[in-house]
């Protein structure tokens, strides 16, 4: 699957690439067509690359190549269309062969900017110099493309009688006549250059693509530098120390709200975590499953130190399921999808992620069916996590809970606007069958009505 199908499933990952400033077309569509990876060795290369891309950046002495290595990449264009006419053998007209020239004169300018930031070997680009010089054949040194005299020994003649006869308003017959003999020897000439470079189309769609990719490692390099970001390692299990939520990040810091990083330990199988209203599990659910994404597509992680077991995919039953297009409620939307996800599992290995399953439903047959859910998924390969408020589910499975609410964490006073300073969002390990009971609690902080409070808590003691 591809990073542009990835974006349509996850809102976190595509926080993360909306967040990625590439400087061409071209980059971003290489970016988007960069395929979720499954291979250890490939994607260790990537991170070796990318540790390259981080300390060429961070280098200050590095500065001027950097600087000029990325406006080569601003001005490049994107000649998918012009390299396929040429692969074709047909006639480029003269701005595609401007494209042409362009290309080949910013590849060579990119080629001496990436030697001076020491990257020539990791990232080499073709000698586009032959292609260059057949554009230029005057010399000039610059992109711009004319089709000069010297390409054909009958313009500069034509070109003086018809510039003469411009200038003192000659014989219209004349001039038209003199412009249409030019266009058929221009014609001629586009046409010869056209099956001349023909033989380079290799070398300028290696150089096209090259670019491409080097301008999204250099914008995932940035984004590693801005955020902190961390090279994972690759494992047996799914491990994460200080792992944030980019998205739900700048957002706190944004409204001067507390962030705590999470720590937290996958391995294959299912493991539940329980946890009180607004203990972030749905966050941390999305957080995973983000980072894995970000991981498996080349990039770092999210996490001060991170750890990822390789599998086919991520998929994922989070949030409000309800299909109103297709007429399925949330419990209908949401059991579908977890069929297709067991179906999944079967044949592959995936990061599974699973909130509140059968909340929609009534608790009984909720009980029942995430305890089936669990006793299918546990035996697989997958790593599966999944949020519940069920407790006494007798389930056969790892266990953890969210910390929650504790009241001495802040010393500022407890109101609706401060309660985020008093949660705990860090995982403890808890095999008991139980689950908090925080509710009426935070409801009673919330300001809720007290009379609501009160006959709620009446029945939970009855």
């Amino acid at each position: 699957m591809k990073i542009k199908d990835l974006i349509k499933q996850d809102a976190g990952f595509l926080y993360i690439i909306d967040n990625m400033e590439l400087m061409s077309s071209a980059g971003r569509r290489k970016m988007l067509s960069e395929e979720f990876c499954c291979d250890a060795c490939l994607l260790q290369a990537e991170w070796q690359r990318l540790d390259l891309a981080i300390q060429a950046t961070r280098e200050f002495k590095y500065k001027k190549p950097y600087i000029e290595l990325r406006h080569c990449l601003m001005q490049l264009h994107d000649l998918q269309g012009t390299l396929a006419n040429l692969a074709t053998h047909t006639t480029l007209n003269e701005v595609e062969l401007f494209e042409i020239k362009n290309l080949a004169q910013l590849t060579h300018t990119a080629t001496d900017a990436i030697q001076g930031l020491g990257l020539a070997e990791v990232l080499p680009l073709p000698d586009t110099t032959k292609v260059f010089h057949l554009l230029d054949p005057d010399h000039t040194g610059i992109a711009n493309f004319y089709i000069y005299d010297s390409y054909d020994a009958r313009l500069t003649p034509l070109r003086r009688e018809l510039k003469a006869l411009q200038e003192h308003e000659g014989d219209p017959v004349r001039i038209s006549q003199l412009l249409a003999e030019q266009n058929d020897i221009q014609q001629e000439i586009c046409k010869r250059l056209s099956d001349q470079l023909t033989a380079y189309h290799r070398t300028l769609a290696t150089a096209m693509e090259q670019m491409a990719y080097i301008d999204f490692l250099l914008a995932k390099a940035d984004l590693a530098i801005r955020w902190g970001l961390s090279r994972p390692e690759i494992g047996e299990s799914i491990v994460y120390q200080n792992l944030v939520n980019p998205r739900l990040q700048e957002r706190n810091e944004k409204a001067h709200l507390r962030y705590q990083p999470v720590d937290i330990t996958l391995h294959q199988g299912v493991c539940l975590i329980t946890g009180a209203n607004m203990a972030g599990k749905t966050v941390l659910l999305k957080s995973v499953g983000t980072a894995q994404l970000m991981a498996q597509c080349g990039m770092y992680v999210p996490a001060s130190k991170g750890i990822v077991k390789l599998v086919d995919g991520v998929v994922s039953s989070i949030g409000d399921e309800q299909d109103e297009m297709n007429g399925l409620s949330s419990y209908a939307s949401e059991i579908i999808k977890i069929s297709h996800i067991i179906d999944t599992c079967r044949s592959h290995e995936m990061l599974v992620l699973i909130d509140e399953p059968a909340r929609t439903t009534n608790p009984v047959e909720g009980k029942a069916l995430v305890q089936a859910i669990i006793k299918i998924l546990n035996p697989m390969q997958s790593i599966t996590l999944i949020t519940t408020h069920y407790g006494q589910l007798g389930a056969q499975c790892r266990k953890l809970r969210v910390k929650g609410f504790v009241e001495n964490m802040s010393d500022v006073p407890l109101t609706p606007q401060s309660i985020n300073r008093f949660i705990d969002y860090s995982l403890t390990e808890d095999q008991s069958d139980n689950v908090p009971h925080e509710a009426l609690r935070i409801a009673t902080i919330l300001g809720c009505d007290s009379q609501l409070i009160a006959l709620a808590q009446e029945n939970v003691s009855n």
